[in-house]
């Protein structure tokens, strides 16, 4: 159950097929804070890959205010990027939202807070990144406030246009002018790696195949 990232963009297709470790440990090597804390797939089997269109929610004011619905403007390749601040009392996301991003051919959403409605994401195989899922609306309780603007997703700063990638262990972002170099980085992480996997299935001791790529320094920074 995976969401495919946009044939057109080389460098999100190839991002896409590295696992999330190994753009993390890219991340770490050059320096960028991309790994976005504590939010998860709403299933481990769920993988997205995109570029970030950024809503910025809050607490509803004098007005009752509107959740947003601009999934209607959003293209192929787009991901809906929700910092709703962490909340977990209130979702931004369910199943009408849902329907209409699977039918779009949408990656995935992410979420700085919770969604609902999980059987519909699940049963289509949309893909849902948050802290969480809970059922109590959203409706009258928070806002959407501004469009295409920075936002904050697990501690990490997200401009519209940053690359998301998600996967079973979690979410990264890469900064839109960054992509290349991560990619490039990243697939040298992945290629050690697999250098040291199959010595070690080929019954080479472990310490030594991690020495003889540099293991060790892989994910350091680079100087």
């Amino acid at each position: 159950m995976t969401a495919a990232a946009a044939s057109s963009d080389p460098v999100v297709t190839g991002l896409a097929a590295l696992d999330v470790s190994h753009l993390s440990d890219a991340l770490d090597r050059l320096g960028i804070a991309g790994q976005c804390l504590g939010i998860h797939p709403l299933d481990r089997r769920f993988a997205l890959a995109g570029r970030a269109y950024t809503v910025r929610y809050v607490p509803v004011g004098v007005s009752r205010g509107t959740v947003g619905d601009y999934i209607d403007d959003l293209e192929p390749g787009q991901i809906p990027v929700l910092d709703n601040a962490g909340r977990l009392d209130a979702t931004v996301w369910g199943d009408l939202l849902t329907v209409t991003a699977h039918r779009k051919g949408l990656p995935g959403t992410v979420i700085d807070g919770i969604c609902r409605d999980t059987e519909r994401s699940l049963e289509v195989g949309y893909p849902i990144f948050s802290r969480g899922h809970w059922m109590r609306t959203g409706k009258d309780r928070v806002q959407a406030d501004a469009y295409q603007v920075p936002v904050s997703i697990g501690g990490v700063r997200i401009e519209p246009g940053d690359i998301l990638v998600g996967g079973a262990d979690g979410l990264v972002a890469i900064p839109a002018s960054r992509g290349a170099e991560v990619l490039d980085v990243a697939a040298q992480i992945a290629a050690s790696e697999e250098r040291i996997r199959a010595a070690v299935l080929a019954g080479g001791r472990l310490a030594e195949a991690r020495t003889a790529v540099g293991y060790h320094d892989l994910q350091h920074r680079a100087r």
